[in-house]
């Protein structure tokens, strides 16, 4: 039976959130996917369609008109759709990855984009992934995964880099007590305290596999079974991507 998609809920004066049904243990509840519009718009900003999901992809749509697409990075979870609702819509898929873009114009650092009554800065964010991105619009900082709602990311190595992730951090920590709208979970009331939050919990896992190493453990999958020995065993593929990040980051 399809799962049932809900309408959007009113976040902020500017934000609401359409949730994606692919709930699991990397994607939580599921994908976030964002609608941004200023008061008295009648056309909106989507960032991260989600899934290839009929069903969720209609109700965006049907939030519409829809101005222009934004991909926070392009994993699957965030994008899988993208194509499939710029056809519904008519709109620009827009991404810093060129393999993710439909039209002219990409994403990059520093941009402002500017539609349906309201300005999205983009703010280069990599480390969970080469091609991440962070939005700021009103008083708010949309993270994709580089910041979740409820736990922490995953650093995706190769493709991730532990020492960009945490420069990404640092510079979402300097926005303070911004609203922060992520790719999966609840809304977190303060980007500053959950980049705080995040730093800590890396410098704690390094640490950890400092120890492991030290201990006699020479590989990612025998640093997984101690460090993160207590964490739901179908997060241990996740885990071994971030142990690796963290060797390459330590050798």
């Amino acid at each position: 039976m399809t799962a049932a998609v809900a309408g959007p809920r009113r976040v902020t004066d500017t934000a609401s959130v359409l949730l994606a049904p692919n709930p699991g243990p990397m994607t939580l509840e599921g994908t976030n996917t964002w609608l941004l519009r200023g008061p008295g718009a009648q056309a909106c900003v989507v960032v991260d369609p989600g899934p290839l999901h009929e069903e969720h992809l209609a109700a965006v749509a049907a939030a519409g008109p829809v101005a222009t697409i934004l991909l926070t990075h392009g994993h699957a979870d965030h994008s899988e759709g993208a194509a499939r609702l710029a056809e519904l819509t008519g709109a620009p898929v827009r991404a810093l990855d060129p393999a993710h873009r439909l039209g002219d114009e990409g994403l990059a650092d520093g941009d402002v984009v500017a539609a349906a009554g309201v300005e999205v800065r983009v703010v280069a964010t990599p480390g969970h992934s080469s091609d991440s991105l962070s939005f700021v619009v009103d008083g708010a900082v949309l993270t994709g995964d580089t910041i979740l709602g409820r736990g922490t990311t995953v650093v995706a190595h190769p493709d991730g880099v532990l020492a960009d992730y945490l420069a990404s951090l640092h510079r979402l920590r300097e926005l303070g007590d911004v609203l922060v709208l992520p790719g999966h979970g609840p809304e977190l009331p303060s980007a500053g305290l959950a980049a705080e939050h995040y730093l800590a919990h890396r410098e704690q896992r390094l640490e950890q596999v400092r120890a492991a190493v030290q201990a006699g453990a020479t590989t990612a999958d025998e640093i997984v079974a101690v460090v993160y020995a207590d964490v739901d065993r179908a997060l241990w593929p996740a885990a071994t991507l971030s142990v690796r990040a963290q060797l390459d980051y330590l050798s």
